[in-house]
């Protein structure tokens, strides 16, 4: 069968996708995504038919590094009502309006038996629904169906509904239609999802590169010292004043540090550092989070489900998107403290990092997550549970 795979054009959004990709490939099915140009190489080079589709972010298109920080710190400061107009104006308003014609008039001529979206990426589900093309989707964030549930997504969804002919959709239910797939445990999303979710183990790809570890990581934690891990991902690194206070507040504490900036960023901008801090542009986590005590994040669902499936307590610094909302979940679920960037302090940082290492629960339940994870079916579900759909046409409920 040929399955084509759509996302936003971002590693958050692209990662999470490759492992199910990979595994249908191998199962001998032909795959191909559909993104952004940005992330053409990168497709390609994991071996991938590449299809340019559904743009670029809006506020991205334009500005040097400084004017994006100065936006993503304006988005640290945004209210409820705002963040929801975000949502629905950027993520239905603009990509889904964007992905739509791009997905119908490319499924002309390649012809998709399936298509696997990323979660947030929402016009794949319109396009299947116009196409009749049967589509799965794969949890990347930690937004839920009833966070689509206003009045202004309701709006947007229904006038991109509308450019393919489809009716209006009061609840959004097509989204769920046929299969989502879930890469943790039932609980941790803490919220109801449709009966089509099926929950399985952790698959995490970080290795779009051909990075490794570095020579310095073996002596990591040696003398018992802790080693600890900041980073602030991919997008949000650009916010200097949030990852240097980071920096500076963990750096006097009895501690091996390690920081990824981003391949985009110098490690330079940081500033002359001690013996004990190690700053890098990026380092694969799944390759670094073995040595690591605990993780300093900013909150995104990929490096947050990986530290925890690593079994890694966390001290969490929410920025913007979804990350709030994983804060919170990952603070109720006793496994992270959550701290503000707007309000913290060097002194209010080090404090958190020093009760998540002295309090053993936060890792008791850390590693709780991790063996749940762990009794969850494989990859090889995922490849039956899609193989069934492309052939059936029809929703795989779960047992």
């Amino acid at each position: 069968m040929r399955v084509l795979f759509t996302a936003l054009a971002g590693s958050g959004h692209i990662h999470p996708l490759v492992p199910v990709a990979q595994a249908l490939q191998q199962a001998g099915h032909e795959v191909a995504f559909a993104t952004g140009e940005a992330f053409q190489k990168q497709v390609e080079a994991r071996g991938f038919r590449f299809f340019r589709a559904g743009g670029s972010w809006p506020q991205m298109q334009q500005g040097d590094a400084a004017t994006m920080a100065r936006r993503m710190e304006g988005m640290m400061r945004m209210s409820a009502e705002a963040r929801i107009e975000h949502l629905a104006n950027n993520f239905v308003g603009h990509f889904a309006r964007q992905m739509v014609p791009d997905l119908v008039s490319l499924a002309s001529g390649w012809r998709p038996d399936l298509l696997v979206r990323d979660s947030m990426e929402f016009g794949a589900a319109i396009a299947g629904e116009h196409l009749g093309i049967p589509h799965a989707s794969i949890q990347v964030g930690a937004a839920l169906p009833r966070d689509y549930d206003n009045p202004l997504m309701t709006a947007r969804f229904d006038e991109v509904r509308a450019t393919v002919g489809l009716p209006p959709e009061p609840k959004q239910q097509s989204l769920y239609r046929y299969l989502h797939l879930c890469f943790v445990p039932r609980h941790y999303l803490g919220g109801e999802l449709p009966p089509t979710t099926h929950f399985l183990q952790s698959a995490i790809f970080d290795q779009s590169g051909d990075e490794r570890l570095p020579a310095w990581a073996e002596q990591l934690g040696q003398g018992g010292r802790p080693v600890v891990y900041v980073t602030l991902g991919t997008v949000f690194n650009k916010v200097l004043g949030v990852l240097r206070t980071l920096v500076e507040g963990v750096r006097e504490e009895p501690v091996d540090l390690v920081v990824t900036v981003g391949r985009d960023m110098d490690p330079a901008a940081l500033g002359p550092q001690p013996a004990h801090v190690h700053v890098e542009r990026y380092i694969p986590q799944t390759l670094l989070f073995p040595k690591v005590d605990l993780a300093i994040l900013h909150g995104g669902y990929n490096s947050t489900t990986s530290a925890l499936d690593h079994g890694l307590p966390l001290v969490l610094v929410p920025i913007a998107a979804d990350q709030p909302m994983n804060a919170e979940r990952c603070k109720e679920l006793g496994v992270a403290r959550v701290v503000s960037p707007l309000s913290m302090t060097h002194e209010s940082i080090r404090e958190a990092v020093r009760d998540v290492l002295r309090t053993p629960s936060y890792r008791e339940n850390a590693r709780r997550f991790q063996r749940e994870a762990r009794t969850l079916p494989g990859m090889a579900r995922a490849v039956e549970l899609l193989e069934t759909l492309a052939r059936e046409k029809r929703p795989q409920l779960r047992a």
